[in-house]
């Protein structure tokens, strides 16, 4: 049974969001939220009891600590007797290798936006199209999931502002170029797609884009 919604959320504000020189002494999984991100996902879970009312819900949650107590907040505005949830490694966030300089971060990040985010790979890490492989493997599961004849009315995905550019991506398939146009979203900012009434998916919500012009792209393919 397809849920009525696909709700997905980014974990709310972190030590690394405020700090960028904790990632040279702190693992990036070990991370925690700040006083404000946990405030951040208190306030995400009362918008969602408000969209979700009395429905069930199946939250898939990143195993990144961030994540982790972003869904213990939101859950603390529901009715826990509605909630299923499961730990999914394969929306964890993109990897950035190991532990980091501020200087090490922003020579990365630098190089990266010249070369084009979806297919540079940071050494000892990942690429944008390297979690795209794995949030498409991660879709097999949901599809799955969705075929159950008990599964839940909702279906909300805790995890990290790439899963999510990319996982839009996926489900509504844009090319790279349109991939490249978006931008994060805020902590703890709710993305919504919602079933329509011929049982497609439809984006609901709001997506932040950059300036079109930030970037060279190719030109589209043409038949």
């Amino acid at each position: 049974m397809k849920p009525h919604r696909i709700i997905l959320v980014r974990h709310g504000e972190s030590e690394g969001n405020i700090d960028k020189s904790i990632y040279g002494v702190k693992p990036d999984y070990t991370l925690e939220l700040t006083a404000d991100g946990r405030k951040q996902a208190f306030e995400a879970g009362q918008k969602i009891s408000e969209i979700v009312k009395n429905e069930s819900m199946f939250f898939y949650v990143s195993p990144m600590w961030r994540t982790r107590s972003t869904f213990e907040e939101i859950a603390k505005s529901l009715d826990r007797s509605k909630i299923e949830y499961r730990e999914e490694p394969r929306i964890r966030e993109q990897e950035w290798g190991h532990l980091r300089t501020i200087e090490e971060g922003k020579k990365v990040e630098e190089i990266r936006d010249a070369y084009g985010t979806f297919y540079f790979r940071i050494p000892d890490g990942e690429s944008a199209a390297d979690v795209y492989d794995r949030i498409s493997d991660f879709f097999g599961t949901l599809h799955r999931d969705f075929r159950k004849d008990n599964y839940s009315q909702n279906a909300i995905i805790v995890t990290h502002g790439m899963a999510i550019r990319l996982f839009l991506m996926k489900w509504f398939h844009w090319t790279v170029e349109e991939f490249e146009l978006l931008a994060n979203p805020k902590n703890c900012e709710i993305v919504i797609l919602e079933q329509d009434l011929n049982g497609k998916f439809r984006l609901k919500s709001d997506v932040k884009k950059w300036d079109d012009t930030f970037h060279n792209f190719k030109r589209p393919i043409q038949l």
